[in-house]
C-alpha cells in the first residue's frame, strides 16, 4: 500500500479582514426610557402619575441593595416618568402619551437615523477603501501600478495597506503617489486634491514629490530610474529632501 503525497499548496496572498458593520450601543438607560414610552402610551395624566409613584416606590427599595448601586436603568426609567408626568400635566386636560408626538424622542429619533446613516456611510467607505487597496496590490504584484493613475481617496488606501503589513511603509506605493503628485497625475490634476494632499500623504512622501517636481523642472525628461536617490533621501531624511525643494525652487523662481 502506497501512501499518497500531500495535495500541493500554491501561495496565496491574504485576504483583507472582513469590514463588520459598526453597530450602534444599545445602554441599559436608553432600554428603560423606551420601556417607560412603550407602556406610557394611551395612559392620561392620572396613569402616568401612578405609574410614577410605583417607580419611585420601586427606587427606593433598590436603594436599599448594594447589588443595585451601578444600575443605571432603574434611574432612567424613573426619569422618564417624571418627564412624562410633567409633560401631561402642562398639557391640556384629557390629553393622553403618545410617543409618536413627544418631540424629545422625535428629537432622538432623528438622530437616530443621522448616526445610522453616518455608520452606513463609514461602512461603505471602509469597503471601497478594501477593494481599492486590492487592486492597488494586486497591479502591484504584476508590476503595473506605475502605468495607473491614482484616484480620490487613495491617500487612506495607501494607510489601509500600511495597516495590512503590519505598520510596514509600502514603498512602491509611496513611490507611486509621489511621482503622481509631482506630475499632476490623476485627481492631483485639481489644485485642491494637491493641496489636500498635505494633509493625507506622510513627511516623506510630500518631500519626495517636492524634490521630484523640482528635479524634473531643472532636467526635463530625466528618467524615473534617474531620480531613484530622491525616494530614497526622502524616506531617510525627509526634512532634509523638503528643505533641499525649498532651495531648489528660490534659486530657479522663474516656474
Amino acid at each position: 500500500m502506497t501512501t499518497p503525497w500531500p495535495p500541493r499548496r500554491s501561495a496565496r496572498r491574504p485576504l483583507a479582514p472582513r469590514v463588520a458593520a459598526p453597530r450602534e450601543p444599545v445602554g441599559p438607560a436608553r432600554i428603560g426610557r423606551r420601556v417607560v414610552r412603550r407602556r406610557a402610551k394611551g395612559m392620561d395624566a392620572d396613569a402616568v402619575a401612578a405609574a410614577l409613584e410605583h417607580a419611585r416606590f420601586d427606587a427606593r427599595q433598590d436603594s436599599r441593595h448594594e447589588d443595585l448601586a451601578d444600575d443605571v436603568r432603574g434611574p432612567a426609567e424613573l426619569a422618564e416618568w417624571e418627564r412624562i408626568d410633567q409633560l401631561l400635566a402642562a398639557a391640556p386636560a384629557g390629553t393622553v402619551y403618545d410617543p409618536d408626538t413627544d418631540d424629545v424622542v422625535r428629537a432622538e429619533l432623528a438622530a437616530e437615523a443621522a448616526a445610522a446613516a453616518a455608520r452606513e456611510a463609514e461602512l461603505r467607505e471602509a469597503a471601497r477603501v478594501a477593494a481599492r487597496a486590492d487592486e492597488l496590490q494586486a497591479l502591484r504584484e504584476l508590476g503595473i501600478l506605475e502605468q495607473t493613475e491614482p484616484r480620490a481617496g487613495d491617500e487612506a488606501v495607501r494607510d489601509e495597506l500600511t495597516r495590512r503589513a503590519g505598520g510596514y511603509v509600502e514603498a512602491g506605493v509611496d513611490d507611486w503617489l509621489a511621482r503622481a503628485l509631482a506630475a499632476h497625475l490623476g485627481h492631483y490634476r485639481d489644485p485642491a486634491a494637491r493641496e489636500d494632499a498635505a494633509g493625507l500623504l506622510t513627511p516623506p512622501v510630500l518631500a519626495h514629490a517636492a524634490l521630484l517636481a523640482e528635479l524634473a523642472r531643472l532636467v526635463p525628461g530625466a528618467d524615473v530610474d534617474q531620480l531613484a536617490f530622491a525616494g530614497r533621501l526622502a524616506t531617510t531624511e525627509p526634512e532634509a529632501a523638503g528643505a533641499l525643494a525649498a532651495f531648489l525652487t528660490r534659486a530657479h523662481p522663474d516656474r
